[in-house]
């Protein structure tokens, strides 16, 4: 028996054939449901309604913007993997020139066509040798009296470089969320959850918000840290929301 007619055999046999069968019934079903159902399994860029550098400053009020950052480092900016980003610092005149919370680092990063959920807060300050020193969830409540949203976040605590003694004992908060598909989650599983059951819109998306507490020498305890957050976010997400977000 040649080669090729062994070849031909083994491909009529029962479980080759079932299998093939098999597959072929799934790509047609799936095909079916996308166009019958409108499900949408592989989305499409859904562009922010306006840049995230664009933001008005003067509507930050009583923020103000004292430095804008930017990532000049190209292995850096691949691996955030989005160029649609703001790193601002932002100084809050309501709080005592040595508050530990009157300075926060603002870091918001977008995606239009997201295929996973980046770098988190826990690997990227640990990936530049910093120590993680707390992971907690928590609760933003965002708004005015009477009108407070409860929204999911998390609360990182990191500590100097291992062998910095010139910083050591220094400490920082870092707390962050997500707005996934005009919806918040709190930690990058609930964010991942929430892309993937978006299965009847064509269009997918998500941001990242994060507030570093690292500008001053002195760390902001948790709960003044979470304080602070909540009025900056009551501030900042309106803004999003309203003007850069996709509706």
């Amino acid at each position: 028996m040649t080669v090729q007619a062994g070849q031909n055999r083994a491909y009529l046999q029962p479980a080759f054939v079932i299998c093939v069968a098999v597959l072929a019934v799934a790509g047609a079903g799936m095909s079916l449901a996308r166009k019958q159902l409108g499900l949408y399994l592989k989305k499409e860029p859904l562009p922010l309604k306006k840049s995230l550098d664009s933001m008005d400053e003067a509507k930050l009020a009583p923020y103000r913007v004292t430095a804008k950052q930017t990532i000049a480092n190209p292995e850096v900016l691949k691996s955030l993997g989005t160029e649609d980003y703001i790193e601002w610092v932002l100084d809050d005149p309501c709080e005592p020139q040595d508050s530990p919370v009157r300075q926060a680092l603002l870091f918001v990063t977008y995606y239009g066509l997201p295929d996973r959920v980046p770098h988190v807060p826990e690997e990227c300050y640990t990936g530049g040798g910093y120590q993680r020193l707390a992971t907690n969830g928590v609760t933003f409540d965002v708004g005015a009296a009477g009108q407070t949203r409860s929204i999911p976040g998390r609360y990182l605590l990191f500590g100097a470089a291992r062998g910095d003694i010139w910083h050591a004992g220094r400490q920082f908060p870092v707390l962050y969320l997500f707005r996934v598909n005009g919806e918040y989650a709190g930690n990058r599983d609930d964010a991942r959850i929430a892309l993937n059951r978006n299965i009847f819109s064509r269009y997918a998306y998500f941001c990242k918000i994060e507030l570093a507490f690292n500008q001053g020498s002195v760390a902001p305890g948790r709960a003044e840290a979470v304080k602070a957050s909540e009025r900056l976010l009551g501030v900042v997400l309106p803004i999003l929301e309203q003007e850069h977000w996709p509706d």
